[in-house]
């Protein structure tokens, strides 16, 4: 009788090392908030995910990279769908600008509490360290990306209105999605983060609406 080998399944390991980053990411975002970025360490986040420092690193590669993923975590949102998926699609079916804005504010008023906090922590510690400046430079350039994207879908649906300019609308979304305009209202002011949202689509109309 001949034994045929079977091929090697790793769907178990993959599903594990992915359980395993997800806790990691949630550990780091609550240390983070916790301590503050300069007293997060990456001993800190792998002995509350129950890790060895060594996975983290592995994982990704450095305390910046930690921070970054958990950044880009908090973008995706509270819900199933990352929040960008879900920008891009209502972009891509809605042809009413109005529903579209009220659909930007709705996202802003979900995800700005999460990672608003994680970027001030960053802006707030850039001021004393050189690698913590650059990861910030890196995240804003990243959110100035995806704004002008957003004001490219903008123009190609038709909705810029006379002499106004895409790279015009990218500022404005840039502006308004902005972690210190969230520490202006939320946190210093308390608004909700409902508040906030519906704040941020009544101005939106205003300065890209006629």
């Amino acid at each position: 009788m001949v034994h045929v080998k079977r091929p090697y399944d790793a769907t178990g390991r993959r599903t594990q090392a992915h359980r395993t980053r997800v806790r990691v990411l949630e550990c780091a975002r609550r240390v983070l908030l916790d301590r503050g970025y300069p007293e997060t360490t990456v001993a800190a986040v792998a002995k509350a995910a129950g890790v060895s420092a060594e996975t983290v690193y592995k994982a990704f590669g450095s305390k910046p990279r930690l921070v970054a993923a958990v950044v880009r975590r908090a973008l995706e949102g509270s819900a199933q769908a990352p929040a960008e998926t879900r920008s891009d699609a209502l972009q891509s079916t809605e042809p009413d600008p109005r529903a579209v804005i009220e659909g930007w504010g709705a996202l802003t008023a979900e995800v700005s509490p999460l990672v608003a906090p994680l970027l001030l922590l960053v802006e707030a510690a850039a001021a004393h360290d050189p690698e913590v400046a650059a990861l910030r430079d890196e995240l804003d350039a990243a959110r100035r990306e995806r704004m002008s994207a957003n004001a490219a879908r903008w123009a190609a649906a038709g909705h810029l209105r006379a002499g106004q300019e895409a790279e015009d609308v990218a500022t404005v979304l840039w502006t308004y999605t902005s972690p210190q305009l969230y520490d202006l209202l939320v946190v210093r002011q308390r608004w909700s983060p409902q508040r906030f949202g519906e704040f941020v689509a009544q101005a939106l109309r205003a300065h890209l609406l006629d």
